[in-house]
């Protein structure tokens, strides 16, 4: 795996501040829209990257004040609109940003069906490994699993991975089938770990400083959710995704029961794709698949 040098510390410990422009890097900027919650932490990062052009990644919600505020910081240099995924946190903003100021989208392109995503004009859609950018080049880095559209980006001049909902800080990520996928979630950050990443600019929350790391342990925490699935059906003989939940995620607020039902959905949804386990729903139980019957 290549590596380049870390990105300095001072970039990781610089503040969430909603609402104020704050300088990462020599080419990016960050600007935290006003949404707090449960799942956005702080609120959703909209980056600014590059100089003499500019491309604002995320816009974010249809916040018409930080909308504004992107397009002051931006000037006359902004030249690309880019979205990390459709999900409304991220993406219900973008139309009306290119209405105001006719610059298109890029996107994957990907349409999505869970209902949680926001329509929009797609101006160009993007593939994997296509670069943008003047005065720098982002990468897009198809990464399916959160949903199937998410694309994160590296800002190749600096090794900063763009990572939107598929790596945040201070939180785990919700997998939401159907558009989310726990093996293709996996799958895309075993493939991370082969890029030569210095620090991840999340979505919501700081820049993660130590990157591999970071990536590591996601994988490791979403295989021991995986682990504990199996452990309790093999206690209980069957279940329902919400007496797993109540069990498994004891340690977790009772409020975010119904996020975590999502992923222990999407576990179980990759778990019967493997042949390991049999159900059919959120509502119906769910047991292990002998090994003798697969």
């Amino acid at each position: 795996m290549t590596r380049i040098k870390q990105m300095p510390s001072i970039m990781a410990e610089l503040e969430v501040k909603p609402g104020e422009v704050v300088r990462l890097s020599p080419l990016v900027r960050r600007l935290t829209a006003r949404n707090p919650s449960a799942m956005t932490g702080p609120g959703t990062n909209s980056y600014l990257v590059g100089e003499s052009s500019v491309a604002i990644l995320d816009p974010g919600p249809a916040d018409s004040d930080h909308l504004e505020a992107l397009i002051a910081a931006a000037g006359d240099a902004l030249r690309w609109i880019v979205l990390t995924h459709a999900h409304a946190d991220h993406a219900a903003g973008a139309e009306l940003l290119g209405e105001m100021t006719g610059i298109p989208i890029w996107a994957s392109g990907i349409p999505l069906t869970g209902g949680h995503h926001s329509p929009f004009n797609c101006g160009r859609a993007l593939v994997d490994g296509e670069r943008i950018g003047e005065g720098f080049a982002l990468q897009a880095v198809h990464t399916p699993g959160h949903s199937r559209d998410h694309l994160c980006y590296l800002l190749l001049e600096e090794g900063l991975l763009f990572s939107g909902d598929h790596i945040m800080q201070g939180s785990t990520v919700v997998i939401m089938p159907p558009d989310g996928d726990m093996g293709e979630y996996l799958i895309s950050l075993n493939q991370l770990l082969e890029l030569p990443l210095g620090a991840i600019a999340p979505g919501h929350g700081r820049v993660l400083g130590n990157p591999h790391k970071a990536i590591a342990q996601l994988i490791e925490h979403r295989c021991r959710r995986e682990q504990m699935i199996i452990d309790y059906l093999s206690a209980t003989g069957a279940s329902t995704i919400g007496a797993m939940v109540a069990e498994i995620y004891r340690e977790v607020p009772v409020e975010l029961h119904p996020w975590a039902a999502r992923s222990v959905h999407a576990h179980l949804l990759k778990l019967r794709r493997e042949g390991r386990v049999s159900g059919m729903d959120e509502q119906q139980p769910w047991q292990l698949i002998a090994a003798g019957r697969r």
